[in-house]
């Protein structure tokens, strides 16, 4: 028996206040992309012996932490970071709305690439800019991005951001070298700054690995911004700890003011030494949950494939979320969450939210216990024949 199979108690009456399992009585909420494991032992030891101290006052960001990063990223990701170019933040989303306030002007475009993490439009428009959209491509079993409208859409004079996605949530795809390199190319090209969003970037098959974007190139490195984080590799989203890098100095001092005028780069008391014991320390670990991770994704995808034909689950090798096309079933799988949800108690994510190309899928999270992939695979096979009758 794996130890990821230990059933945990997030529930309402647990006392953990998890966003996630506020739901109702008898509901399977497999939607946010937040795990239902314990985090690693090593970590739990470094907040335990934190916590034993007793005084929990204000926190400096120790030389220590920017090591860890960098050194996670060397031997992990064959990728050199200069550990005075990292900067901590409190989470990749608020730095993402500081860098947008910071690197663009009002009513100018930030490019994505639907379907794509909704946040990323609330971090656009919440700050009065103008979301440009440059769909990813689909052929019916695979996503690829469209360069042809990616370069329309780049050259536009108004467009001087791009938030990328990498690995890419919820499609699941993990980007090459040679793309990545690419479209650094094209962004530089037209003065097109691009943050990288990389928080998914470890948890991918066995075997598997990703690129960063910065390491693609030197072009890549001299014009992004990098945002990663322990949080989903590790399950410590509550603990708001991520970190950010720019080769840059320009760059860097520009995002490095802003995070601090926004009063986001300043660490709880528990921060620092779960990043440090999850980067030093936690490598084992993830390397036995990225197994138990990606042989749920192959249980859900063959479960799929036989009991309920008519939903493609749209192949990856990245991220814990199982991103599932509908059509078949409804043009609408917004009004097919809701039914499921009302009719079974599954409660998964309509795929509207994540902008063009997302109306016909649902997006469906597979980081829990087997026991509940195997509960939650039953209620969207009985949520779904029941839809269809």
């Amino acid at each position: 028996m794996s130890r990821f199979d230990e059933p945990t108690d997030r529930s309402r009456t647990s006392g953990t206040f998890s966003t996630k399992w506020d739901v109702a009585d008898g509901e399977l909420p497999m939607w946010v992309a937040d795990m239902d494991f314990k985090t690693a032992p090593e970590i739990i030891t470094a907040l335990q012996k934190r916590l034993d101290n007793g005084v929990f006052g204000y926190t400096d960001v120790p030389r220590e932490w920017s090591e860890a990063v960098a050194g996670w990223w060397q031997r992990r990701h064959n990728f050199a970071m200069r550990p005075d170019s990292l900067v901590f933040v409190t989470g990749i989303v608020p730095a993402i709305s500081s860098m947008v306030r910071k690197l663009t002007t009002p009513a100018e475009k930030v490019l994505v690439q639907p379907p794509v993490y909704n946040i990323f439009y609330n971090s656009i428009v919440n700050n009065g800019r103008t979301p440009s959209e440059c769909p990813l491509e689909y052929d019916g079993t695979s996503y690829s991005i469209n360069w042809k409208n990616l370069e329309e859409k780049l050259s536009d004079p108004q467009v001087t951001l791009m938030i990328l996605c990498n690995p890419h949530n919820p499609t699941g795809n993990i980007w090459t070298r040679d793309e990545l390199a690419r479209l650094g190319e094209m962004c530089a090209r037209n003065g097109v700054t691009v943050i990288a969003d990389e928080i998914h970037c470890d948890i991918t098959a066995p075997g598997t690995d990703y690129t960063p974007f910065a390491s693609a190139s030197a072009l890549n490195a001299d014009i992004s911004v990098t945002c990663v984080s322990a949080s989903k590799a590790f399950n410590l989203a509550g603990l708001q700890s991520a970190a950010v890098y720019a080769q840059n100095r320009f760059l860097l001092h520009k995002v490095w003011r802003a995070l601090n005028t926004d009063e986001i780069a300043e660490p709880n008391a528990f921060a620092v030494h779960a990043a440090i014991a999850a980067f030093n320390e936690g490598g084992a670990w993830l390397d036995e949950l990225r197994g138990y991770l990606f042989e749920n994704r192959k249980i859900a995808e063959e479960f799929i494939a036989r009991k309920i034909p008519e939903i493609y689950a749209v192949p990856a090798k990245s991220t814990y979320l199982l991103w599932l096309d509908c059509k078949k079933v409804c043009d609408d799988a917004g009004a097919l969450a809701q039914f499921l949800r009302n009719e079974t108690g599954l409660f998964v994510s309509a795929g509207a939210q994540y902008g063009a190309g997302g109306k016909s899928f649902l997006r469906m999270n597979l980081a829990c216990p087997r026991s509940r992939i195997e509960d939650g695979l039953a209620r969207l096979e009985r949520g779904v024949r029941s839809f269809l009758s």
